[in-house]
């Protein structure tokens, strides 16, 4: 079935405070250097103690409503990736519903870990494409540092906290999406993890103490793998080159996978969109933070063909293969 939806406005939030290499030197046996040459990042930004991922979330969405003219009651589906909801219920998406005042909307959160973002825009080009809504709010939210074990040294210099909010709207004369690609690997889920009400898996004894654990070797040597993969198929089902795509735009989830990425499926890193360096990886919010960042630069234009591929815990991957072309700014 052709797609008939559309990406038409985008807005971000990070929080105010800076986590730099330096402030994690004090925090356990690292330094710049380690980090930098490990990793790509320089600092994140942190929540505060009472700052939540519904917070951030209202933040993004105000910023897309300031930059973009658009009726936020006209909204009927909510949609909001996290791994780090405020409560196990009600959702994100509900307080959203809520706060905006927005009636008519459905609203749910799903989790799909770093692949949030890309599996929300699946679901809202479904419901577009097939007429069951009009118009879709996409949010990616994390408050990765409440989940972080800063005594951890190979995890805590990973994570940051913001949001990202992005409407995809019916539109069949300017479709945005070329094609898609989603796909699970369960068999590796126990590579990646945070407890909740069980602590074992696959037959194994996990850690149990509620922050996030990884086996980042093992994600890392997935991720290298699988990504070019996903990549060569997305280009297939569009009847696509490699050399067409403007922009790839994968989860920043860490500079040097990036990198390896890159190398593997022959994509040039210069025509790669990352929020790595500044921001360290946001997990859901990680794709939409580098889409933004490109578009204040004035990288990102529209008419410029986008590959997104997003890859995390669970293990999740889903990638689109997009058209740019958001309204005008205000």
């Amino acid at each position: 079935m052709k797609s008939t939806a559309r990406l038409t406005a985008m807005g971000t939030y990070v929080p105010e405070r800076r986590l730099t290499n330096a402030d994690l030197e004090k925090l356990v046996d690292t330094n710049d250097e380690w980090i930098t040459q490990r990793t790509g990042m320089k600092e994140r930004r942190i929540a505060g103690e009472m700052e939540f991922s519904s917070m951030l979330a209202c933040r993004a969405i105000e910023d897309l409503l300031a930059r973009y003219e658009t009726n936020i009651h006209e909204v009927d589906c909510i949609l909001v990736a996290t791994t780090t909801a405020d409560y196990a219920f009600p959702s994100v998406a509900c307080q959203i519903q809520q706060y905006f005042n927005i009636p008519q909307a459905s609203a749910m959160d799903l989790n799909a870990t770093c692949a949030g973002f890309t599996y929300a825009l699946h679901m809202a080009n479904g419901f577009v494409t097939s007429g069951l809504h009009r118009k879709v709010l996409v949010i990616a939210a994390e408050t990765l540092s409440k989940v972080t074990d800063y005594s951890d040294r190979s995890t805590c210099v990973l994570f940051g906290d913001g949001a990202a909010a992005m409407l995809v709207e019916y539109d069949s004369s300017r479709p945005s999406f070329l094609s898609s690609h989603t796909g699970t690997y369960g068999q590796g889920g126990k590579h990646i993890y945070r407890t909740n009400l069980s602590t074992t898996m696959q037959g194994e004894n996990l850690i149990s103490h509620g922050k996030m654990v990884q086996n980042g070797r093992e994600v890392y040597k997935w991720a290298v793998r699988n990504v070019p993969q996903g990549m060569n198929e997305l280009l297939k089902r569009a009847s696509m080159k490699q050399e067409e795509i403007s922009w790839f735009v994968p989860h920043s989830a860490n500079l040097r996978m990036i990198e390896s990425i890159c190398e593997k499926s022959g994509f040039p890193l210069e025509r790669t969109l990352t929020s790595v360096e500044n921001h360290g990886n946001t997990s859901a919010v990680s794709i939409p933070l580098a889409l933004d960042i490109a578009l204040k630069e004035g990288k990102l234009q529209n008419g410029d063909t986008v590959l997104l591929y997003g890859f995390g815990g669970g293990l999740t991957y889903a990638g689109h293969l997009l058209t740019w072309h958001l309204k005008e700014t205000k």
